[in-house]
């Protein structure tokens, strides 16, 4: 009896383990590929709001943005993806699209509201209805990516 409660044991903790294994990659993915699209548009909305804007306006401003930003999307899940392996499955890839988005919308609602000074609601109701239209398309973007390259394929 006690053999067979040690060997139970040791199966969850092997499951539990091989778990952890498998979802530590695809966090740490997640992460990267949050980092390195969050910098670019960091950079990219800092040079939008201080040189573009006051030129041709937020709306255009904001949607002269967005094609850079999806080849920035592209180019970072590809090369993330690539460079730590992400499985060929689904959950592994929406996985790493999730973590990523959870982290955009966390540094979107936290770091730049405040910085912005804004609330959610006022940052929700002064969002163009068009760019920020646009906008939310391209979060729904981000977070598939990773799959949706898996499914024209990398190589």
């Amino acid at each position: 009896m006690v053999r067979l409660v040690l060997v139970a044991n040791a199966a969850i903790i092997g499951r539990s383990t091989e778990r952890q294994q498998n979802v530590m990659p695809i966090l740490k993915a997640g992460v990267l590929y949050f980092a390195l699209v969050f910098g670019a548009g960091f950079v990219l909305g800092t040079v939008r709001t201080i040189w573009v804007v006051p030129r041709v306006g937020t709306r255009t401003a904001e949607l002269m943005e967005t094609p850079i930003m999806l080849v920035v999307t592209i180019v970072a899940a590809r090369w993330t993806v690539l460079r730590l392996a992400v499985p060929s499955v689904p959950s592994a890839r929406l996985g790493m699209g999730g973590v990523a988005l959870v982290l955009m919308l966390v540094a979107e609602f936290g770091l730049v509201l405040w910085l912005r000074g804004l609330s959610i609601r006022e940052y929700l109701a002064t969002r163009d209805p068009v760019s920020g239209t646009v906008y939310y398309l391209m979060l729904a973007l981000f977070a598939i990516m990773p799959l949706l390259l898996d499914r024209i394929s990398l190589h």
